[in-house]
């Protein structure tokens, strides 16, 4: 069941508000943000109660304290055993054992919202988020004089994520630069820069609207010079880092201008943002890995996990017949992968298909999760007024201010099993929108 927001503004489109109806269209959307989503906006926006999202954003981050403490609660403050355990291989748990401090409140969550409650699928910890520019759709529409007026009638407002990301970028690199705005890189390895180029500028140009100059670059383009950090001969105060372990680990230069660019934080001539100890627990194993520590866990975080997060296990062969069983219920996830690549879905494949998948998933250290179905969000087609149920993913941004914003990436229900902008060309994206809980 939808909102009574949702409710009450689909009613009015289908009753002849065409100006509502129309309210995506006539939104003025900035340029670089049209280029990158290549008109792939969902006709209207996504409703909720504030205290939901703001609640829900509350657990996560109560999740996060208990993710972060894993390492030293359970192993000892083994940082290489417990990279390990969560599937990384031994050069990057080797590696990642030096970054003891504990990381930026920084990332996001990615929910589904079954129809009851919102559900944790997947907690991007780190500075490589994508859809950091979209709360720009809720700005556009609420200057749409139709939504307006919309919005004016239900209290209608939104985070604006842009504003708390440029924040945490100023006080990051105050170090650095004081409180002249911070010349900030946006660093990746070259070969994944290249397939989101089009993403990272429109970022670039949001922070550029907020005063915060954005130089977007590789990995390669990182030089040292004059004791600063510089890139295309621009010196930098810190190094947004879009870069992971597996980019730089196994790749002698990379790893070079890593280890730079940490003795140059060292000496306090940048920052680099957000730390490498975040990738001890940006991994989807290591919010399975929570499920197999519950009976070391007190009974507030046993709590905490089952209202969070669906049932999710690391695969391992003693999970084999139970996840046999319960196919249709259950998908794969590996644990180090992004954009919904590599997942399988066991609803779509046959007993045999499934089977095989399991043994692959326990060899490569994926992880297995309950399916969550999420509820349909009713959606007017503004060129034929027929209504169509989309299934959203409702994600979550984190700064260290706490609840940061946040976006809806759509498919049609029934669409396929992974909802992303990458996944399909049928997925759309959409700003979300709170009102104020019910009296």
């Amino acid at each position: 069941m939808s909102d009574p927001v949702t409710a009450e503004f689909n009613r009015r489109c289908s009753a002849g508000d065409r100006g509502l109806l129309e309210a995506m269209s006539a939104a003025r959307l900035p340029a670089a943000l049209v280029a990158s989503m290549r008109g792939r906006f969902l006709p209207r926006p996504m409703f909720i109660d504030k205290s939901v999202i703001l609640g829900f954003s509350e657990q996560v981050i109560t999740l996060f304290d208990l993710l972060v403490a894993v390492p030293d609660r359970f192993f000892g403050g083994d940082r290489e055993r417990y990279a390990r355990a969560v599937g990384m291989n031994p050069r990057q748990a080797a590696y990642l054992s030096q970054f003891t401090d504990k990381p930026e409140l920084y990332g996001r969550a990615d929910l589904y919202h079954d129809g009851e409650s919102l559900r944790l699928l997947e907690f991007n910890v780190g500075s490589a988020l994508g859809g950091l520019d979209r709360a720009q759709i809720s700005a556009a529409l609420l200057e749409v004089p139709a939504f307006g007026s919309f919005a004016a009638e239900f209290e209608l407002d939104y985070v604006n994520t842009g504003v708390r990301v440029d924040r945490a970028l100023r006080a990051a690199a105050a170090p650095v630069c004081g409180e002249r705005a911070p010349v900030v890189a946006f660093v990746d390895s070259h070969e994944k820069m290249a397939t989101y180029l089009h993403l990272a500028t429109s970022f670039q140009e949001m922070l550029a609207g907020l005063g915060i100059e954005v130089l977007l670059a590789t990995l390669g383009d990182v030089a040292f010079t004059s004791n600063r950090v510089s890139v295309h001969g621009r010196p930098v105060d810190l190094v947004l880092r879009y870069f992971s372990i597996g980019d730089f680990v196994d790749d002698p230069d990379g790893r070079r201008v890593v280890d730079d660019l940490l003795r140059a934080e060292a000496d306090g001539t940048v920052v680099l943002y957000t730390s490498l100890s975040g990738e001890l627990f940006n991994n989807k194993s290591s919010l399975a890995l929570l499920e197999h520590l519950r009976d070391k866990l007190s009974e507030q975080e046993v709590a905490l996990i089952d209202r969070v997060l669906p049932w999710t296990r690391i695969m391992s062969p003693d999970l084999m017949e139970h996840c046999r069983v319960h196919r249709e219920n259950l998908i794969l996830k590996p644990g180090a992968s992004f954009g919904g690549q590599g997942i399988v879905a066991g609803w779509l494949l046959d007993e045999q298909d499934w089977k095989d998948a399991l043994a692959a998933a326990i060899n490569d250290g994926a992880i297995v999760q309950r399916r969550v179905v999420p509820r349909g969000e009713p959606v007017l087609d503004p060129d034929t007024g027929e209504s169509r149920d989309w299934h959203a993913v409702w994600d979550c941004f984190l700064t260290p201010e706490g609840y940061a914003g946040s976006h809806i990436r759509a498919l049609p229900a029934g669409g396929g099993a992974v909802i992303g902008m990458g996944a399909t060309k049928a997925a759309r994206t959409t700003g979300i929108l709170c009102y104020p809980p019910p009296a």
